[in-house]
């Protein structure tokens, strides 16, 4: 059919891009996999007629037959509603924006014949997804016509139980098959939902993944339960086969995301989604698989060379539209043909949707006080997620001095945008730091210290930024191993002494993997919210300039 390259068709029944085609069908995987010798050998006699230049045996249903049908999709979008400096490209001056990538979801849902939009989790956070507790992403989500999407950990920024008011907006359904209320069967929110239109039907399954968790304030998600997403997706999927056409699972799980703008660039950062090849390996019937969380961006599709599955995802925030034309035969449930990429939002070629924008702006409109301005930066400082940043620094700093402590750290997922050179608003500054968390001063032995920082450079949740310390790494070294050396207010760090320590309640939690910070002795146990600290030091009326560099140290 028209706008579909040659494909090839696997060992599963369904196709893929012919590239790699011969080097991944492999006859011991597909017998034990349950399926017989008889559809392996049929997949090689197709194999081989497409290798010859597409032809195919002749088939029993004639093109009419097959469905068109187009997955559009988002992940991680995190309240990015402004075009960002694309500073990392060479093509663009600015990328994303909520009402840019509306037009572009228009414009491609126009062309389509039919069309589903879907999102894999993370709407929250930012300052009017704070200030609004939830009700602005579903808002604007309500007026793009998103038909379904799965939670993400930011959903539970605020509590779960201001989630479950927000949710409640939605005319789409939410979706988590594997949480639940502790101790019970009840689900948390709707598990699956069938979508249909024009006589197509689709099931959706949501999946929270269980890294996803961890990477949220604790106390947030008491008296939730993550469970199995394997046995969950499996239930699931298992009653919606015979009734749809199409299975789609929206995960949110993997590891977490780099925080850093220009992450899509920097390969040092990227994350793997071998969490979601693995559940598309664990689950049967799955003809695609859209993640979320790691924003581990897919520009093609990745074809699981057992089950066939197709795995999707962008980069997040917002800069691309993940884009999935599918090929059905709806008698036999099976994808033959497929043509997936992801789409630019090219701000500056996209006229902002009308009505997104003006929702938008009345929202805006409510709160006043985030246009005001606070105070201006001497130049762009920015986030880095695997080493020291100028906005952890300048974090970090201000942390320690409130505290008046030896040391002070931040967590470099909790920095999450960069901040502009110039005049910098109430918003600049909520968006940079959005959470609800408080300072609190710890007591913590120098082993301890080494204990979160060799966490740290595990690189799982990017590095602590820090004040009043250096540290040398080594992440060629193994894992426990990798500090060097570290020196605290000019001295080598004493194992055995005891340092004061200030930092966030979240990571006093032990959230982010840091359990080392269990063990501290909490020294002020619920100081101000660090919102209240930043804005106050940049309303001090100097400008702010990227604090003294050499915290963090690779070893040459």
């Amino acid at each position: 059919m028209p706008g579909f390259p040659c494909l090839d068709i696997c060992a599963t029944g369904r196709q893929r891009p012919l590239g790699d085609a011969a080097a991944s069908i492999n006859e011991d995987a597909v017998v034990s996999s349950g399926m017989g010798k008889h559809l392996f050998r049929a997949g090689l006699v197709v194999l081989l007629a497409s290798l010859l230049g597409c032809a195919a045996p002749p088939q029993t249903n004639s093109p009419e037959h097959l469905r068109e049908v187009t997955l559009l999709y988002t992940n991680d979008f995190e309240s990015a509603y402004d075009p960002i400096p694309a500073f990392w490209r060479d093509d663009l001056e600015h990328v994303g924006g909520i009402a840019q990538l509306a037009t572009l979801i228009d414009e491609t849902r126009a062309r389509e014949e039919l069309s589903f939009l879907l999102d894999a989790g993370d709407i929250f956070t930012g300052t009017l997804a704070k200030l609004t507790r939830g009700e602005l992403p579903f808002e604007l989500m309500t007026t793009m016509d998103y038909n379904a999407m799965c939670i993400g950990n930011h959903e539970f920024e605020y509590g779960w139980w201001v989630l479950r008011d927000a949710m409640q907006r939605a005319p789409f359904p939410v979706l988590a098959a594997n949480l639940f209320y502790e101790g019970t069967d009840i689900p948390f929110t709707q598990q699956w939902t069938i979508l249909e239109r024009d006589g197509f039907r689709i099931g959706v399954v949501g999946i929270f993944g269980t890294d996803a968790a961890t990477a949220l304030f604790p106390p947030h998600l008491e008296g939730l339960e993550v469970r199995d997403p394997v046995a969950a997706a499996r239930t699931a999927v298992a009653r919606l086969r015979p009734e749809v056409d199409l299975i789609v699972l929206l995960t949110h799980q993997g590891k977490t995301a780099p925080m850093q703008t220009d992450d899509e660039a920097d390969a040092s950062v990227h994350r793997d989604i071998e969490v979601d090849i693995a559940l598309a390996g664990a689950v049967e019937g799955v003809d695609v698989l859209i993640g979320g969380h790691a924003d581990a961006g897919q520009e093609e599709p990745f074809i699981h060379p057992v089950t066939g599955t197709l795995i999707c995802q962008t980069y997040g925030q917002g800069t691309r539209l993940g884009y999935l034309k599918l090929l059905v035969d709806p008698e036999s449930g099976e994808v033959v043909g497929h043509d997936g990429r992801l789409l630019v939002v090219a701000s500056d070629d996209l006229e902002p949707h009308p009505v997104v924008a003006a929702k938008l702006a009345n929202y805006r409109a409510r709160y006043p006080e985030v246009d005001e301005i606070i105070g201006r930066t001497a130049e762009r400082l920015t986030r880095r997620y695997n080493e020291e940043s100028d906005l952890g620094s300048l974090f970090a700093d201000i942390l320690r001095d409130h505290g008046q402590t030896d040391i002070a750290f931040v967590h470099s997922g909790g920095i999450r945008a960069d901040l502009p050179a110039g005049e910098i608003t109430r918003e600049n500054l909520l968006d940079a730091f959005p959470f609800i968390d408080y300072v609190l001063t710890l007591r913590m032995t120098g082993e301890q210290l080494l204990d979160v920082l060799e966490q740290s450079f595990t690189l799982e949740r990017g590095v602590l930024q820090v004040s009043g310390m250096t540290a040398v790494f080594d992440v060629d070294r193994p894992l426990g191993e990798r500090v060097v050396a570290v020196t605290v207010g000019g001295s080598p760090l004493d194992p055995g002494a005891a340092y004061t320590v200030t930092t966030f309640d979240f990571l006093a939690s032990g959230a982010d993997l840091y359990s080392g910070f269990l063990d501290a002795e909490i020294l002020t146990p619920h100081g101000p919210e660090f919102a209240e600290l930043l804005e106050a030091h940049f309303a001090s009326g100097e400008a702010v300039a990227a604090p003294e560099g050499g915290r963090l140290i690779p070893a040459s």
